[in-house]
């Protein structure tokens, strides 16, 4: 999962396994403004200890059901316990390993930093400072906020605001144990103090000195929007959404000329324009939603810049229109992303606007002139796997700052120059990680024969691959690319003789928006293909066999690497998954789980459509569970993730570890050689959703490889 940071264009960064049930809503009522300013009195004291807490914030995640099968909860707690032993010293070893790779190798980009008029606002280790810009030296640093003096237990900062005068500063802070979020303002004049609190907001933006627009969050869907004055001291409720499919987010323009309100659901979006200048007006509508129409907009020269999916060919498009008649009719297109290409991100420029993407795996750069109509290509490092742009560029700026990586590349910053039409790389490493490693890009022939990339990695040097242990990664769902992103254990991975295997398969995005259409709703069975084929072809090629296969996913990857386990289990030895996806239909037909509505455009909605219930019932690893012989099993889940019931993953577990033993029971005498599966399930406390701490994240990856390299008999040699 991304950081968390809202960037432009927000609906690329979707957010990762909502699950939900349906009501059918009509767009024309969906939406209420109130034009009744309600007053509201802040306290605002220079103690910290004494600071109000803005009004209008009663959201929270509710317990939905909090968990009646305690018994079965404390029995996998104790034999996790009795497990656990089992992988003590090969845990410790690993950890000591998987440290020395952390601190030799960056895992992320550099702490959150944005430039801002004069100032270099920064984040590190969890405190917020200031200097200005050409003053270099700790002794010039101002500490504007430390997490640590906050009223919440293991938080951290997503995001930084600064208002236009530089007077205040508004700071998004999100518990590392469970979904919890919270807006810290802090006046910054004449001397740094936190003034209030805004509870449960979400996304949140300056429109002048003194007023701020932010979003709530509320069993983890956001649609309500709120005006806060500082001078005047009150709040206001201004925008709701009341489609529950549709979640809000706000995003201001790069000119600073309008925060844009963006209701967006899985396939269809919304948005409203706040003059910044006019803060109180009422939004005024871009173009009303229209089923299947996604777009985001920003601002240059009194004409809006529109990324939209409307209109042919399927993928994005860059359109624009005069603000005071920027309806679907006056759209004009002024430059199409290609077939079978990623977008990835887009960056607005006064006189430019760069599309990052991704083609046959590979990363480009689309420099599009606003005045001359032409677009320039640049194609980045073959290595590269995965792009993370550097937040809050000046509109104004000739340079674009991003990072490249690759799971076997830590971030490396990059620089293009829109004057000098170049691109410099910034780096104090002298040969490249990915020097020593070998990359192979594949293509596997899936059931309907579509062509299914593979990026495979291992030792240059490596002989005899068909006796290497193969890690398999994959996920397929949401049009959110497989992470490629630097994890410093596939380091390790690939130091002790590991192959990397990452599958693209449909469901993702990495082909553009029909790759994602042809692998949800009642196409998934094409993935769950995709995967089956890519690693037939990795064995046939000969790397690795599968008694030497293991296969790793989070959250909605667990579909795929559940129904694997369900139709080809002898393809695998080992699956990890962390909080996945496992008992889909009974989760989609439960109307009591916070993100049910959202998600039925993933995966439909079995309540009202029986054939589409039929189909998730034929995919669905619980509802397949079968007495065989099924691979090793290892589950990491929070106990309170809101995402990912733990109700689902206990009845999973219980009823595969039945149907493994019925499958040894009657075949006792057949199957002498067959080895018993370990089915083990980790409950962590707290209510994360695959984003633990540094250090519960360094203890589950150990865990982790550990049952791995025991599973793979690898242990060993360790």
């Amino acid at each position: 999962m991304y950081s968390g940071i809202k960037y432009f264009p927000y609906f690329l960064k979707s957010s990762i396994g909502h699950f939900m049930n349906c009501f059918k809503c009509s767009s024309t009522s969906s939406v209420r403004f109130y034009s009744q300013t309600k007053q509201q009195v802040f306290l605002f004291t220079a103690c910290f200890r004494n600071v109000y807490i803005v009004p209008y914030s009663q959201g929270t995640i509710q317990p939905w059901r909090l968990f009646s099968c305690k018994d079965l909860l404390k029995s996998e707690q104790k034999n996790w316990r009795v497990c656990s032993a089992n992988y003590t010293d090969l845990r410790e070893r690993m950890k000591q390993k998987l440290e020395k790779h952390y601190n030799s190798h960056s895992s992320s980009p550099s702490s959150l930093m944005i430039k801002f008029g004069d100032y270099i606002y920064f984040e590190e280790n969890g405190c917020i400072f200031r200097s200005k810009l050409g003053e270099v030296g700790e002794q010039n640093y101002e500490a504007l906020l430390s997490t640590e003096a906050l009223p919440f237990e293991d938080s951290f900062i997503q995001q930084i605001r600064i208002s236009p005068d530089h007077g205040y500063m508004a700071t998004g802070i999100k518990s590392a144990n469970s979904e919890e979020c919270a807006c810290i303002i802090v006046k910054l004049q004449p001397l740094s103090k936190v003034e209030c609190i805004i509870p449960h907001a979400f996304s949140f933006e300056w429109a002048t000195h003194e007023i701020l627009f932010y979003t709530t969050q509320k069993n983890l869907q956001c649609h309500d929007v709120y005006l806060s004055d500082f001078n005047k001291k009150h709040s206001e409720l201004v925008y709701t959404e009341t489609d529950a499919r549709y979640f809000v987010d706000l995003y201001r323009t790069k000119d600073k000329h309008f925060i844009t309100i963006n209701s967006n659901s899985k396939t269809t979006s919304e948005v409203w324009l706040i003059d910044c200048h006019h803060p109180f007006k009422s939004p005024v509508l871009v173009q009303k939603r229209t089923k299947n129409v996604i777009y985001h907009v920003e601002h240059r020269n009194n004409e809006l810049y529109i990324l939209t999916t409307y209109g042919n060919p399927v993928g994005y498009k860059l359109m624009k229109a005069p603000v005071g008649s920027c309806g679907l009719e006056n759209w004009q297109p002024i430059y199409i992303v290609k077939e079978n290409t990623k977008l990835i991100d887009l960056e607005m420029f006064r006189d430019h606007c760069i599309t990052f993407l991704k083609l046959g795996g590979e990363l480009y750069l689309d420099i599009i002139s606003l005045v001359s109509n032409t677009v320039e290509n640049v194609k980045l490092p073959d290595w590269a796997c995965s792009l993370e742009l550097e937040p809050n560029s000046e509109y104004t700026a000739n340079t674009c700052y991003f990072w490249l990586m690759s799971p076997l590349q830590s971030p490396v910053r990059f620089a293009y120059s829109l004057m000098e039409k170049s691109l410099t790389e910034f780096t104090e490493q002298e040969v490249p990680i990915t020097v020593n490693c070998k990359t192979v890009r594949l293509e596997a022939k899936s059931k309907d024969e579509t062509w299914v990339p593979i990026t495979v990695f291992y030792k240059s040097n490596s002989t005899q691959l068909h006796r290497m242990p193969l890690l398999v990664h994959v996920y397929g769902a949401y049009g959110i690319d497989l992470n490629m992103t630097f994890k410093a254990e596939n380091l390790m991975l690939i130091k002790d003789g590991w192959i990397l295997a990452f599958c693209h398969v449909r469901g993702g995005g990495e082909l553009g928006l029909r790759w994602h259409k042809d692998g949800c709703m009642m196409k998934k069975h094409n993935g769950i293909q995709d995967l089956q084929a890519c690693i037939k072809l990795l064995h046939e090629l000969g790397y690795s066999q599968p008694i030497q296969t293991a296969l790793i996913s989070m959250s909605a990857g667990g579909v795929l690497a559940g129904a694997l386990c369900n139709i080809e289990p002898h393809l695998i030895r080992a699956v990890v998954l962390q909080a996945p996806f496992l008992d889909i239909l009974n989760t989609m037909l439960d109307p009591h789980l916070p993100l049910t509505i959202e998600e039925q455009e993933e995966w439909g909605d079995p309540v009202v459509d029986e054939a589409c219930k039929e189909y998730i019932k034929s995919y669905c690893p619980y509802q397949n569970i079968k007495p065989q012989n099924y691979p090793s099993l290892f589950i990491t889940v929070s106990e309170k993730d809101q995402r990912v019931p733990l109700a689902g993953l206990l009845r999973y577990i219980n009823k595969l570890r039945k149907a493994v033993q019925d499958h040894a029971e009657t075949n006792s005498s057949d199957d002498k050689g067959a080895q018993i599966p370990n089915i083990i399930l980790d409950v962590q406390p707290g209510g994360s959703h695959c984003s633990p701490t540094c250090e519960d994240s360094l203890k589950q990856v150990a865990t982790q490889l550990a049952f791995l390299y025991s599973e793979l008999g690898l242990d060993k040699q360790e």
